[in-house]
């Protein structure tokens, strides 16, 4: 227990709020909204109730590096997610604590070390230049759906080796499934059982069965090989070890490799949706960025080494995660009264924190409504507080693939906007809606018209 201080703040609560249902409902019926009122009217720090449910939201830098690391194993992810992940995916890295988690992610970090991401460079970009040469000029195309595809491929190939994961592929819908109900699950005030006979249950739990099937199988497979014969995840996985020489078994390495999945193909299709979008609304940052990719690539197919010369296309996919974070908002569950700021959080209260409103603070991003991928240069870019911009979170759990999405997401711009422009299509409104999935997608598909450049 923290002992009392008479330096402690009293959490300013909502006062206006559902006497039962507190402000679950305003939240979940625009939650970005929600978030941005939060901070508006109330700063950076208010209390508020989802049920019974006491949370404080928290939006300053400092607050947020409080949290998530000086006291980063003082708070844990909750019930909604242990419940839910565990039942569809297992306990893996996202959902695990305390000191199974540090065990796991120890073993688990090397294969995504900058060292070692960047022998994953030519499968992205390989995957880049099959996807538009698919594409005729003139076509039509939904680019949500064509993203996912080209991230869900490149996932599929580096942790298993495999080219049968597609959106529209079996086990890529089986993806898709699970993760739209972990999603909306988590929006719910009550978890009902996976296994109850409830709408949609069935299907959820098929689509898990199948793909565990089907890591079974390949582990099957990797197994009656020597492992060292491949440089794919599941194969490194196999071949780690813990500091006492045991191996993770079968059940925990599916459990691992359905996180890495959901999460390595997902926020970056997002975050690359979002791009293509902003770009075709601001035609001079678009040449820009086309200009500089023609001039350092001179018609070759790009490299990792290449990202050095490719600035502002870089700029161009933190901008995107800056104004879309796919990773808009997450909480973490109190272990313990914790003081944070001088607010005391009690055991069991949740605390909120949202990159979707951090990143639209003007005092740290001048006009922040407005896509300037300038920001994220050199000189600007020091300026900004460390945990203002947080798209893969801070800590001990930061996410483990931060450096292969911002490996990834700049060498697929660089790639695809080499060979081919994109026209948006006039007449759409293009909204986020993170009410049916984990991430920040757009609420409708996003139509755009591809023209060939080469």
């Amino acid at each position: 227990m923290v002992a009392l201080s008479t330096q402690e703040k009293e959490i300013p609560f909502l006062k206006q709020e559902n006497p039962l249902m507190g402000s679950l409902l305003e939240h979940n019926r625009d939650r970005l909204n929600f978030y941005m009122r939060l901070w508006q009217e109330h700063g950076n720090v208010v209390g508020f109730h989802f049920g019974p449910f006491p949370g404080v939201a928290f939006f300053a830098p400092e607050q947020v590096r409080s949290i998530l690391v000086e006291h980063g194993y003082d708070f844990d992810k909750g019930v909604a997610i242990h419940t839910i992940f565990r039942a569809v995916v297992g306990d893996g890295i996202f959902s695990s604590e305390g000191e199974f988690h540090r065990r796991q992610r120890k073993i688990m970090a090397p294969p995504f070390q900058p060292r070692h991401i960047v022998s994953y460079a030519d499968t992205m970009v390989r995957y880049s230049e099959q996807i538009q040469r698919q594409w005729q000029d003139g076509e039509k195309i939904l680019i949500n759906h064509a993203m996912t595809d080209l991230t869900m491929s490149i996932i599929g190939k580096v942790l298993f080796d495999a080219d049968v994961f597609k959106e529209t592929d079996e086990l890529g819908n089986a993806f898709t499934v699970m993760f739209s109900y972990v999603g909306k699950e988590l929006t719910r005030l009550i978890h009902l059982p996976l296994g109850w006979p409830l709408p949609g249950h069935a299907q959820v739990r098929t689509a898990a069965r199948l793909l565990q099937d089907r890591l079974r199988q390949m582990i099957r497979e990797r197994r009656m090989r020597p492992l060292d014969e491949r440089n794919d995840v599941l194969s490194l996985l196999l071949r780690a070890r813990y500091d006492d020489g045991s191996a993770m078994d079968e059940d925990q390495i599916i459990a691992e490799a359905l996180t890495l999945f959901g999460a390595g193909h997902e926020t970056t299709a997002v975050a690359l949706t979002w791009a293509w979008y902003l770009l075709t609304q601001n035609p001079e940052r678009y040449r820009k960025m086309r200009q500089e990719v023609d001039t350092v690539l001179q018609g070759r197919s790009p490299t990792y080494d290449d990202l050095a010369q490719l600035p502002y296309t870089v700029q161009v996919f933190k901008e995107a995660l800056r104004l879309y974070p796919p990773a808009y908002a997450f909480t973490r569950t109190a272990l313990k009264d914790v003081l944070i700021d001088g607010y005391r959080v009690r055991k069991n209260t949740v605390a909120l924190m949202a990159p979707w409103v951090m990143h639209r603070n003007p005092e740290h991003f001048p006009d922040p409504e407005r896509f300037e991928p300038e920001r994220f240069g050199p000189e600007h870019e020091k300026l900004i507080p460390r945990y203002a911009f947080l798209p893969f979170g801070a800590g001990p759990r930061i996410c483990l693939g931060n450096h292969f999405a911002m490996m990834e997401g700049p060498l697929l711009l660089a790639t695809l906007a080499q060979r081919v422009s994109f026209e948006f299509v006039p007449g759409q409104q293009v909204l986020p809606d993170p009410s049916n999935t984990l991430t920040l997608r757009p609420r409708d598909n996003v139509s755009m018209i591809v023209r060939r450049r080469v």
